[in-house]
């Protein structure tokens, strides 16, 4: 059954709807910590959850770890939990994503992780809703669990949402720099679907408007939130998640991997750190190093529409538009700024960020020596 969605103010309302129609006996709700009160969602639901059962689980850490899946697992297990509703960004819904999944086929979680071992089953009914304009989860068949520093990804059809509500609501009070980095997660994906070697008409499509609404309204949502900059966001996160679906990520979020386990950035401000140079960067593509079986003309005219799409003049001129955009939303494009520092920093990153699944859907191909003069270039 394709995923069912809703969107726009209060659209939270269509819970009841679905909830009749499944009449779960023991929902698992998976929430964050705190977002969930903050952003109102908890008030929201408390109304519509009212004659249902519901175990809350929130025990768990921002980028969730295999240990917090099964702790997650042994919840849900115990509960006799039957539907699944997740509220939060994307850490939540993949948590959410993950235990549903694996509480309901054989074998341990890593094997499906690390070994390849194949998805049989999909498991309870999964309602995602976000609370943060960013990963667009709810519309990804992806999910993410670290194993120790390692990052994996669980792939398959079957993890994507049955239902997606995505109600801006719940983002009108997300904090300034949560806002920023969860803006240029979205951004940083749509422009990597964009330029990915699996892009086709429509991810293209999704991922065009997608740069359009972030451009026009992500500084407002941080700077000076209204309902219109809120409304936008979230569908811009939405498109960029439908986007990535169809062609995953590229070079920038392989490299940003590493600078979130081990200097703790955020995501999204990890993954914007290297967007502007990796647009420079691809669009002196050759024939030589060309990953993109579309030829090197296709990947500059690609480049090019990316260039246009940021108002921009030239390449260079889209590097700094993009740089501009996060000083003018508060975050540090520098990585001394962010307390990456030394020659031995950089090395980090370059050792643990060439995951051949992301650096591959690149049009360019990224050797070390490439890596470790960007990362230089906005030290």
């Amino acid at each position: 059954m394709p995923q069912q969605k809703y969107f726009g103010f209060n659209s939270i309302n269509h819970l009841k709807k679905i909830l009749s129609k499944h009449n779960p006996s023991h929902i698992f709700l998976v929430t964050g910590r705190n977002s969930y009160e903050k952003s109102g969602a908890k008030d929201a639901l408390n109304a519509l959850l009212k004659g249902y059962n519901a175990t809350r689980f929130c025990d768990f850490e921002e980028n969730p770890k295999l240990f917090d899946v099964e702790r997650g697992m042994k919840v849900f297990k115990e509960n006799k939990c039957n539907f699944v509703i997740a509220v939060g960004g994307g850490s939540v819904i993949d948590v959410a994503k993950s235990v549903r999944l694996f509480a309901a086929n054989d074998g341990k979680p890593e094997d499906y992780l690390q070994k390849g071992k194949s998805i049989r089953k999909k498991g309870k009914v999964l309602i995602a809703v976000p609370t943060t304009a960013g990963s667009g989860s709810e519309a990804t068949k992806f999910a993410v669990v670290y194993i120790g520093k390692i990052k994996h990804s669980l792939e398959h059809e079957l993890v994507l949402p049955d239902y997606a509500i995505v109600d801006p609501q719940f983002t009108m009070s997300l904090p300034k720099y949560i806002t920023a980095c969860t803006g240029m997660d979205a951004f940083s994906q749509a422009i990597e679907s964009y330029w990915s070697v699996n892009s086709a008409d429509e991810s293209k499509r999704y991922a065009r408007e997608a740069i359009k609404l972030i451009m026009a309204n992500l500084a407002n949502a941080v700077n000076k939130t209204s309902e219109k900059s809120r409304e936008a966001m979230a569908k811009a996160a939405n498109l960029a998640g439908k986007a990535i679906n169809i062609t995953r990520t590229t070079a920038c979020h392989a490299i940003s991997y590493p600078i979130t386990s081990y200097f703790n950035v955020p995501h999204g401000h990890a993954v914007a750190l290297t967007l502007g140079k990796m647009l420079i960067y691809n669009s002196s593509v050759t024939k030589d190093d060309l990953l993109d079986k579309r030829g090197v003309n296709y990947v500059k005219k690609i480049i090019s529409e990316i260039v246009k799409l940021l108002e921009a003049e030239n390449t260079e001129d889209a590097g700094n538009k993009i740089k501009n955009l996060m000083n003018e939303i508060g975050l540090s494009a520098r990585l001394s700024g962010l307390g990456i520092k030394s020659d031995e920093d950089i090395e980090l990153i370059i050792r643990n960020g060439f995951d051949p699944s992301r650096v591959n859907n690149n049009p360019r191909k990224l050797t070390e020596g490439a890596l470790r003069r960007i990362l230089n270039e906005i030290r």
